[in-house]
C-alpha cells in the first residue's frame, strides 16, 4: 500500500513539473512576443508620443498661467493710511503764525496746519471751512456767521467764536500788521445771543465770503501777548493748529536759509484725519536748490518749478501736471506815462500788436482776453476786441505821433514765461516804430515796494490773481492807483467806478452780469490793460504718491491741498474675492 502511494505521488510530481515546465516555456515565449518584441514597434509611433507629451506640458503650463492670472486679477494695489509726502517751497520761514504767512514756504504751512472760516473747495467755489453757515441779509450789508460744532484745536481745546473774535482783533488791530487786514477793513465783529458772529459791513459786498477765508489762532494761546510781540512770540516757532497737520520740528540747516518743518498728522481735524502720518515742508533760497531737490528724490513733490523748470528735471521718478489757476498774465499800460495816457496810442498798439505771436511763448496756457473769466462768473455779451491790423495801427501811431521817436520801458519779472512773452512784445513795438527796452526783476519785496508801489514803469507784463469771485475793484477802480493798491495801470474813470462799486454791491447774479457787461465794454474801449493767458501751476511730483484729483479746480496755487486728506505716500496689496 505503501509503495502504490508513493508511485502515484511520484507520477504527480512528474507531472507537475512537466506543467511548470511548459508553462515557464510558454510564459517567457508570452513575453517575448508581448512585451520585447513590442519594443521594436515603438519607431512606429514615436510622432504620437511626442504629441501626447507635448500636450500634456501645454496644460500643465496653461494650468500654471491660468492660476497666475486669475492671481493678477484679484490683486489690487491701493492707498492706504501712512507714510510721509515732502514738498520743496521758497522763502524764509519767519513765522509760523498765519496771520504774518507772506514766502511761499510760510503760506504751505499756513494751509495745512490752519483752519479758515471759508475755504475754497475742490470745485474752486469758496465754501464753509470752520463756518457752518454764513448769511447775508437782504441789503448784503450784515453777515451772520456759526461755527460747526465741535471743533477741536490740536491741544484737545474747544475753538469756539471767542477764539474767532480774538483772531479777527488782531487782524484789525494796527500793531499787528497782519496780511488779512484789507479782507476786514471797516467790517464791525461782535457776537449776538444766539452765540453767532454779526460781521457789519461799511457797505454792502456780494462776496464777503471770499474774503472770510482767514486762519483762527488760539486764543489760550496768544491772550496773554502783547499784539506789537505776537510775531516774536513762542506760538510763531512752534504753534498749537486746527488744519489736517500739527507741528512736530523745526531742522534748520547751518549757514543758510534752508530748513525742514516737520509736521505730523493731526487727530482733531475737523474734517477727518489725514491718510497721511506726516509731511515734510523742505525750504530752499533758490529754484536752483528746488530742481536740486527733486533730481536727488530728497522731496516728495513741489509747485515752485513753471512748465519751462520741469523740462531740467532729469528723474524719471517724478511727472508733472499742469492745473490752470483763476490767475492771468496781463499787459499793462502806466497812463501816467505821457504817450500812454492817450488812449488812443494804446488803442493803436492793441491793434497793432500780433498776441497770437505773444501766446506762442506761453505754451499749455489758456488765452485770456478779458479780466473776468467763466469759472467767476458767466457773461452773456463780451464786447468785441478789435482785430490785429499792422498797416492801420502803424498809421496811427506815426499820425497821432507826428513821426516823433516813441520809446518806452517794459517791466517783468523772473518768472515762467513772462521774460519770454515781454521780448516777443519788444519786437511787436519796434515793428510798430516804438522803441522799447525789457527790464527784469526778481519778484521780491524789493521789487514790491520800488516798482509795482511807485508804478516805476511805462508797460508791466505780470500775472494778478483773479479770485475765485469776480471783483475788479481791486485792480481798476480809481481809490486803488496809490502805492497801497494794486490799480496797476493808474486807470481812473468814474462811470467805471460806479459800476465797480454797484457790481459788489449788488447780491443779484443777473444784475451783477449786466453791470460787468458794461465795465468790460469800457474796459475794452479804454485799453487800460490787454490780456494774456490764464495762468498755470505746474506741480512736479513722485509718481508713486497720490495728490490732489484731477476733478479739483484751483483758484490760487496753495488750494491744491484742498482735499489734503486724501493725499497719499503709501501703497498695498489687496486681495479681491473672485
Amino acid at each position: 500500500m505503501a509503495n502504490k502511494i508513493k508511485k502515484s505521488g511520484q507520477k504527480i510530481i512528474k507531472k507537475f513539473s512537466r506543467v511548470s515546465s511548459k508553462a515557464r516555456v510558454e510564459g517567457k515565449e508570452h513575453i517575448r512576443e508581448n512585451v520585447f518584441q513590442r519594443f521594436s514597434h515603438i519607431h512606429n509611433i514615436r510622432l504620437l508620443i511626442v504629441e501626447w507629451s507635448l500636450l500634456v506640458v501645454a496644460l500643465v503650463l496653461l494650468a500654471i498661467a491660468q492660476a497666475i492670472w486669475l492671481g493678477e486679477t484679484y490683486r489690487n494695489d491701493v492707498f492706504v493710511d501712512g507714510g510721509t509726502f515732502s514738498e520743496a517751497t521758497i522763502g524764509q520761514i519767519n513765522s509760523m503764525n498765519p496771520l504774518f504767512a507772506s514766502t511761499n514756504s510760510e503760506k504751505v504751512l499756513s494751509k495745512l496746519m490752519f483752519s479758515t472760516l471759508t475755504t475754497v473747495d475742490y470745485s474752486g467755489n469758496v465754501g464753509m471751512g470752520l463756518a457752518k453757515t454764513l448769511v447775508p441779509s437782504e441789503s448784503g450789508r450784515i453777515w451772520t456767521m456759526t461755527l460747526k460744532d465741535d471743533i477741536k484745536w490740536s491741544d484737545g481745546e474747544s475753538l469756539t467764536t471767542e477764539d474767532v473774535l480774538f483772531t479777527i482783533g488782531l487782524i484789525q488791530n494796527s500793531a499787528v500788521n497782519t496780511v488779512y487786514s484789507a479782507n476786514l477793513a471797516g467790517v464791525k465783529v461782535s457776537e449776538n445771543d444766539k452765540g453767532e458772529v454779526v460781521f457789519t459791513l461799511p457797505s454792502a459786498y456780494a462776496d464777503f465770503a471770499e474774503a472770510l477765508e482767514i486762519p483762527i489762532v488760539p486764543k489760550h494761546e496768544l491772550e496773554d501777548t502783547e499784539p506789537k510781540a505776537l510775531v516774536e512770540d513762542e506760538f510763531s516757532n512752534a504753534p498749537v493748529t486746527s488744519g489736517a497737520f500739527m507741528f512736530n520740528a523745526l531742522q534748520a540747516a547751518p549757514n543758510t536759509e534752508e530748513s525742514v518743518v516737520y509736521l505730523t498728522s493731526n487727530p482733531n481735524y475737523y474734517l477727518g484725519k489725514s491718510m497721511l502720518n506726516s509731511f515734510a515742508v523742505h525750504t530752499y533760497e533758490d529754484l536752483d536748490d528746488v530742481l536740486k531737490a527733486i533730481n536727488s528724490g530728497t522731496v516728495t513733490a513741489t509747485a515752485e518749478l513753471s512748465n519751462l523748470d520741469a523740462d531740467e528735471v532729469t528723474s524719471t521718478s517724478f511727472i508733472k501736471r499742469n492745473s490752470s489757476i483763476d490767475s492771468g498774465a496781463f499787459i499793462f499800460f502806466n497812463t501816467n506815462n505821457n504817450v500812454l495816457k492817450n488812449k488812443a496810442i494804446r488803442s493803436a498798439i492793441r491793434q497793432g500788436i500780433d498776441i497770437a505771436a505773444l501766446r506762442e511763448a506761453a505754451p499749455e496756457t489758456t488765452p485770456i482776453n478779458y479780466p473776468l473769466i467763466d469759472s467767476q462768473i458767466k457773461v452773456s455779451n463780451y464786447p468785441a476786441i478789435p482785430g490785429y491790423d499792422y498797416d492801420s495801427a502803424k498809421a496811427k501811431i506815426a499820425e497821432i505821433t507826428g513821426g516823433a521817436e516813441i520809446t518806452l520801458n517794459i517791466t517783468t519779472v523772473k518768472s515762467g514765461y513772462l521774460p519770454a512773452v515781454a521780448e516777443v512784445l519788444r519786437s511787436e513795438l519796434e515793428n510798430l516804430g516804438i522803441k522799447s527796452n525789457v527790464v527784469t526783476y526778481d519778484e521780491t519785496q524789493d521789487f514790491i515796494a520800488n516798482v509795482i508801489s511807485r508804478r516805476n514803469y511805462d508797460i508791466l507784463i505780470y500775472e494778478i490773481e483773479l479770485g475765485a469771485e469776480p471783483d475788479l475793484l481791486p485792480y481798476y477802480h480809481s481809490s486803488q492807483a496809490s502805492t497801497s493798491g494794486l490799480n496797476l495801470s493808474n486807470y481812473r474813470s468814474s462811470l467805471v467806478d460806479d459800476l465797480l462799486i454797484g457790481a459788489r454791491e449788488t447780491l443779484d447774479t443777473t444784475l451783477r452780469v449786466k453791470k460787468y457787461e458794461s465795465i468790460l465794454e469800457y474796459w475794452v474801449a479804454d485799453v487800460p490793460a490787454i490780456g494774456i493767458y490764464q495762468a498755470n501751476m505746474t506741480y512736479i511730483y513722485n509718481k508713486n504718491v497720490r495728490i490732489y484729483g484731477n476733478d479739483v479746480r484751483l483758484v490760487t496755487p496753495i488750494d491744491r491741498f484742498s482735499d489734503i486728506t486724501n493725499f497719499a505716500a503709501v501703497k498695498s496689496t489687496r486681495y479681491k474675492t473672485p
